[in-house]
Formats: structure tokens, sequence, C-alpha cells
């Protein structure tokens, strides 16, 4: 029995035909039907066919597309046991000649309302709710604006800086390529994986910036989330006395750059309020959003740099749009200025061996330069086995990850039938090593070896959940020190997740910590901050949850010497190759997968599909002035 079925009430009462058909598979839901007729009534719209087209664009949204493919109408997905080549399905030449032909999109006597807009594109047709077009608009129409100019630089100038930043660094340095284009350029996106050094290559952006135009520059520095920020935020730190880097500012959520203020719907900063820092920051690009995105870059001073960070093949934002995916892959046109062309010429010599210590750029790579692109490529944190893996899960290379997991090299463990004893001994070790630092109030020890070993899992509830692995882990740990795991009491060694952000506290939603003793008699809850970590009385936390086994999408950012990846069943669509690759990438020594062979070449074959049209040509509007 699914949701439907308890509760037949969120099948929408006023859907018929087409709408009323999918509404009751689970492929729209009552929210998706109720819209789509609330727009046709108000538009004078009454043709099926546009319907639903209208109501799958919403769907599109609420799953995370920036608008409807209109020659993908049948890639959704619903329940495990909905045959979706069994739905009546229209022709879909037939719905698309409907919205050509709606008032939603053209207009009518009825009124001016045109909520919709069908974008006649060369690689076909997308259909957008105005509010994600226009959101889409601004973002390429300011990065076209910031294209087309560039700072004026001393070209000498920054190539000694880039000298004294990386000092003996060897070509090909991809490091220093980011550098010598985030020197020359308003606009920069660093793409990389885990440990490719990032926030490594930010601080001596940073610094670089200001050995060039002095310590008063005004630096903002942000991330999607309070975690994020608070982890740019120490990395930068950590390397700012080596660098002579000064003034290092505190990060903040993208929100809180922005001067987000509660129960309003505008931020502090935006076109006519533009934020005032010379240099912008971002980390994490790729959890963030369009409408963020939007509104951040609408924010930015045509005469500020912007920095983008991220790993574009981990999991995207929870809310539409997988922008920083979209940037790197993109068209590019133009030229490489003749600024990066000078800075770069050792690292982008033709002569340079493609097998060493950093790969060369190929011939694309070096066309997106034009566009402020650079990929940094070195894996620091961990190799061997696990990057392999890695490149063959992004790559979706499903063979390759097969023959990986079924050798199981070093650092490898493939589970196909069950590993419960394995994840068991793990969880009950690492309890134990924390319990023993906690007991003593060595907050530092305590954090750490909660990071020996974390279990992941793609779904919150069920067999394959959060839920099902949290309760097994309490269960087995508690029978380990003899006694029962009181999860509403603050107990020593008690491992911590922060769900809400609570900046007067300095904790952050996806914070994990440990409750340690104080040494008196009474506990602290601790969290990682840099080589000294936060304490906090618990009776303060209005927001902490235990935390024995955490969803893939909340371990984003976060890194264990050991991850058991706990895969659902084949048929889940939760299961993609961008929740695979983040949940490898998770692991520093060793990844344990608990799956089948089926679900792992299900979620290597399937990708997070989100439909936008920044990777293509702006397109026409249909029926409007572009």
């Amino acid at each position: 029995m699914n949701d439907r079925d308890r509760y037949p009430a969120s099948v929408a009462q006023r859907g018929k035909g087409l709408l009323r058909v999918f509404d009751e598979a689970g492929v729209l839901t009552a929210a998706d039907v109720h819209v789509a007729l609330r727009l046709g009534k108000l538009g004078g719209e009454s043709d099926e066919f546009a319907l639903f087209a209208v109501a799958l664009a919403v769907r599109a949204v609420r799953a995370g597309s920036v608008c409807l493919d209109m020659t993908r109408l049948r890639d959704v997905t619903a329940d495990e046991d909905v045959d979706l080549d069994a739905l009546p399905w229209p022709d879909d030449a037939a719905v698309l000649d409907a919205v050509r032909r709606s008032p939603l999109v053209l207009g009518s006597e009825a009124g001016p309302l045109r909520p919709i807009l069908l974008i006649d594109t060369a690689d076909g047709p997308l259909l957008y709710l105005q509010r994600y077009y226009l959101q889409e608009r601004t973002i390429r129409d300011v990065l076209a604006d910031r294209a087309r100019s560039a700072p004026d630089v001393d070209v000498d100038a920054v190539a000694a800086a880039l000298d004294r930043f990386f000092p003996g660094s060897e070509p090909p340095d991809r490091q220093r390529i980011a550098a010598a284009v985030a020197a020359t350029a308003w606009t920069t996106v660093i793409a990389g994986g885990p440990g490719t050094g990032k926030t490594h290559t930010v601080a001596r952006i940073l610094a670089l910036l200001q050995s060039l135009y002095g310590s008063h520059l005004r630096l903002g520095l942000a991330a999607p989330t309070g975690k994020a920020a608070a982890r740019l935020r120490e990395s930068v730190e950590t390397q700012s006395e080596e660098l002579g880097l000064r003034n290092v500012p505190g990060a903040m959520t993208v929100h809180r750059l922005l001067g987000w203020r509660p129960g309003r719907s505008r931020f502090r900063h935006d076109a006519h309020n533009r934020l005032p820092y010379d240099v912008v920051v971002v980390d994490e690009t790729s959890m963030v959003s369009s409408t963020m995105m939007s509104r951040l870059l609408a924010a930015m001073r045509s005469d500020a740099r912007l920095i983008l960070v991220g790993d574009p093949d981990q999991l995207t934002s929870v809310d539409a749009g997988a922008v920083l995916a979209d940037l790197v892959a993109r068209p590019v046109t133009g030229a490489v200025p003749d600024a990066v062309t000078r800075l770069t010429a050792r690292d982008l010599a033709d002569t340079l061996p493609g097998d060493g210590t950093e790969r060369a750029l190929g011939t694309r790579e070096r066309e997106r330069l034009a566009a402020g692109i650079v990929r940094l490529s070195r894996g620091r944190r961990f190799g061997g086995a696990i990057a392999d893996l890695a490149v063959a899960v992004r790559d979706g290379d499903a063979d390759t990850v097969i023959d990986i997991l079924r050798a199981q090299p070093p650092g490898i463990e493939f589970h196909p039938d069950s590993a419960a004893d394995a994840v068991d001994r793990d969880v009950v070790a690492t309890a134990r090593s924390v319990l023993a630092a906690a007991e003593v109030g060595d907050a530092a020890s305590a954090l750490d070896a909660l990071e020996r070993h974390r279990t992941l899992c793609a779904h919150r509830e069920g067999p394959y959940g959060v839920r099902h692995w949290s309760a097994r882990a309490a269960e087995r740990i508690g029978a380990d020190r003899g006694s029962f795991l009181d999860e509403d009491t603050w107990y020593v060694g008690r491992p911590l997740l922060i769900t809400v952000n609570d900046h007067d506290n300095r904790v952050y939603n996806g914070d994990t910590g440990v409750v340690v003793s104080d040494g008196d008699g009474g506990v602290l809850a601790a969290f990682a901050r840099g080589d000294r970590p936060l304490t906090v009385h618990p009776s303060r936390l209005s927001s902490a949850v235990s935390v024995h086994a955490m969803t893939i999408h909340r371990s984003q950012g976060s890194q264990y010497d050991t991850v058991s990846v706990v895969l659902p069943d084949d048929r889940s669509s939760l299961l993609t190759r961008e929740l695979l690759y983040t949940a490898v990438t998770r692991a520093r020594k060793v990844v344990r997968v608990l799956g089948s062979e089926e679900a792992v070449r299900s979620g290597v074959g399937r990708r997070v599909l989100r439909a936008s049209g920044l990777r293509r040509d702006p397109g026409t509007p249909v029926g409007r002035e572009a």
C-alpha cells in the first residue's frame, strides 16, 4: 500500500482526464494539478493537453529542474510499483502543438496573463514557469555582462605574485592557472572533486589579490549552508598566517551575505543595492539553487570579482537548478584573454607530459579558460582504488565500477548480499573510541574518533534508510556498553547532528558533534572548529539529534576514514550516479558498498536529469519578444 492508498485526499479532487490518471499513478501530485487548473482558469485555457504540460512543468520544478524539456516528457519517476509505459501518455507532438496555441503562452482576450513561456532552442523546446525563466535569464545576462570587460591588471605584477604564492610549482599547475584567471577576470569558476585543493587555491587567490591591491580589499566569503561556510572560513584562516592574508572575514550563508530579512520576500542587497565587497567567494556552489544564484549575481557590483567553487559532479541543490554543473558544461565562445595566455604559457605548453602528478589541460579545457572555468584534477585526499572507483562512477563506466568492486582492492569492500556484521563492528569500535575520549573530556580526540566510520544511506525510511540503520547502531552500541542508549538524554559519547542553523551558538545545519564530560560532573556538546573545538552547553541546543547514520545528502562536505554505503533497491529513483559519486568520495581510506550489482549498475546509469536552458543557446520565446 502506498501513501495515496492511505491518504486519498492527496489526489486532486478537481482533476479529470489525464490529470486525474497521472495524479493517481503518482507521476503528478495534487499540488501540480491544482496549479495547472488554477492557471488555466485565470488564463482562459481548457485544453487537456496544454494543462497536462503545465502540470508536468510544475512537477519538473518540484523535482529540481528549472523547466520542462518538451522532448523528454516521459522522463519522470513514480512509485516503484507503477508501470510508466502502461500509462495513457498523449502524443508528444500533440502536447507541444497544444502548448504553442495556448493562451497561457500567447495571451488572450481574457487578459494579459502569460505565466508560461515556451522557448525554442536548437536542441528542442523548453517550457518554463515565468519566474524560473526570468531567474535563468538573469544568470545568463549578468554573466555575459561581466565577461565583456576585465580588471585592469599589471600582468608582470601578477606573474611575480603567482611565483610568490605558488613557489616551486611544476607545470601544469592547475591551481596556479586558477589563480591567474581569478586575478584577470571578474568571474572565475573553480571546479574539482574532494581533495583537489579548491579552498587551498582560494586562500592563495585572496592573498594574491591583497598583495596587488592592499589588505583593505573587502572580502565576502559564503556558502549555501552554515556548516559549509564554517569550513570555508576555517580553511582560509588556517593558511592566513603562512600567506600573510589579513582581515579574513567571517564566512556566512549566501542568505546572510545577501541580507536575508525574516518575514520578507526580498533581500537587503539586490540590483538596486549592490553588495559592498570587492571579492566574493562562494564555496560548495553545487548546492546553490537557480533562485539564489540569480539573486547573488543581480546583487554583484560589475567591478567586483566573483569566485564560484565546487564539485559539479556531486549532488545538487535540493531546490530547482544545477547551476554549477550547467556553467561548467555550457558552450563557450570567444578567445582566451591575452593576459591569461601570457600568465599560463608555462602551464599550457604543448610539450608538457600528460602522465605527471597533474594532468595537462586538453583542448576543450583550454577553450573554457575564456569563460573563467578551471577544473582541478589532482586528488590529494585519497588515491588508489577509491580514486579509480570515483572516476569510474563519475564517468558512468558501470563495467569498470563493477570490476573494481568485485576485485576488492585495498580500500574497497563490496557486499552484494549483506555486510551488517562488518558495519556493526565499525560502529561499535568507533563508539568505543569516541566514548574513551569523551569520558575524559578530550573533545578534539572524541571528534576525531567520530570521523573513523559513518553509515550513509540514500533513504531516510525503510530497510535501507537512516532510521533503520540508526536504530540498529544504537542497539549494538548499547549492548556493547551493557546499557540502553536513551537518545533523549545527553549521555557522554552521544554523537550529535544539528538540523537548524543557530547563529547565536555558532552551530549550523549539518554540523556533527559529540557530548563530552566537562570534568566537573557535567557535560558539554563539542563541535569541530579547526584546531580548537567549539563547546556549547547542551541545554542551549534546540535542534540536535543523535547521528548513528545519515543520508548521503547530509554528508556532503564531510570526510570519514571508512564509509559504509547502504544502497537501496535498484528501482529507487534516489539511486543516481551523483549520489554514488558523493558517497564514494566521502571516504579517506575505505569504501564499503552494501548492495547488489543490479543496484550499482542502476545507480551508475541513472543521472540526475535537471532540465535547464543554461547549457543551450538562449533560444526564442514563442509569441513574444526575446
